[in-house]
Formats: structure tokens, C-alpha cells, sequence
């Protein structure tokens, strides 16, 4: 039988945790900067961990990010990751549900993420065309550049994502 997974929201005593989770789950990149920026955030962070007995085993965060010309707030999912030996077994897929329903509870619009296509699809993810990322992604990537709707947003967004400082790191946006 399956330990029970449960979500909660991300504290600063779980940076240790963090700091151990990124770098199993993402052998060839250095995210530590990034996620200790995301914990060390004052706000307009959404940091939400999944733990199982207690340990912290998978990690996102939501970002609330501008976008050009435009006053309404967007979205960006990222970074996502679960314990190497406990992926596929539905904790990533948690995590990112739990964030999408209380962003759109509280009144979000639109979420972004750059991954996989064909895991963010399962959450409605769609190309994204409107909104474009603070970086040029590299040909490899560009399908990987989604959205989600979360509410009506009449006209469209359109333009270029404003993310905070710690997201102005070209080496997050390319391989």
C-alpha cells in the first residue's frame, strides 16, 4: 500500500529539503539559485510541497508576473520536481493541480509554463502564442512554451512576460 501523499504550503524550514530534492531531480542544472530566491521571495510566490511521512518529496511554485502593456497578472509555473524514485506516480501532477485550482480560485487569469508538452497537456496547457517569454527560446523549445486559461480575459494577452529579477537569468530560459 501507497504512503499518502499530502500538499501543503511551502515554509522557508523547507529550503534544506529543496535544496536536496532539485538537484536529484535535475542532475545537469542548477536550479538552486532559483529556488532559494523562490523561498526567500516576500510575495507573489505560491510555493506548495507534497510530503509523505513528513519528508518533502516534490516541490512547485507559481510566480505572479506582468505582462507587457498589460495590468493583469499572469502566472508562471515553474520549477516542478518530485523525488527521482517516486516520479510517475501522480505527486507532480498534484502539485500542479492543487496550484492551478487556488490561482483560479483566487482570481487568476492565465498561468505559463516551458516544459514537456505532452505531460502539460493533461492539464489543459496549450500552445501559447499570445504572450511571449522574457528570453527567446531555442527552436527545440518553442513547443514546449504553453498557457492555460483560468478565467476570462477579454481581449486576449498579448506580449511579453514581466517576471521578477531572479527570473531574468538567460540560462533558465535556454539549454
Amino acid at each position: 500500500m501507497r504512503d499518502a501523499i499530502e500538499i501543503r504550503d511551502g515554509r522557508p524550514t523547507d529550503l534544506p529539503a529543496l535544496e536536496r530534492l532539485y538537484p536529484a531531480a535535475f542532475p545537469t542544472e542548477d536550479l538552486l539559485p532559483l529556488v532559494r530566491d523562490l523561498v526567500g521571495a516576500p510575495d507573489g510566490i505560491l510555493s506548495l510541497v507534497a510530503t509523505r511521512d513528513g519528508e518533502v518529496v516534490g516541490h512547485v511554485a507559481f510566480t505572479r508576473c506582468g505582462v507587457s502593456g498589460r495590468s493583469e497578472p499572469v502566472e508562471l509555473l515553474a520549477p516542478l520536481a518530485v523525488v527521482p524514485t517516486l516520479q510517475g506516480q501522480g505527486i507532480g501532477s498534484a502539485l500542479v493541480r492543487e496550484g492551478v485550482g487556488r490561482l483560479a480560485a483566487a482570481g487568476g487569469r492565465r498561468m505559463l509554463v516551458a516544459g514537456d508538452p505532452a505531460y502539460y497537456v493533461r492539464f489543459g496547457f496549450e500552445p501559447e502564442e499570445g504572450i511571449a517569454p522574457p528570453y527567446p527560446l531555442p527552436d527545440e523549445w518553442r513547443g514546449a512554451w504553453r498557457g492555460l486559461r483560468l478565467g476570462d480575459v477579454e481581449p486576449p494577452l498579448a506580449g511579453v512576460l514581466e517576471v521578477p529579477a531572479f527570473w531574468m537569468r538567460p540560462a533558465l530560459w535556454t539549454p
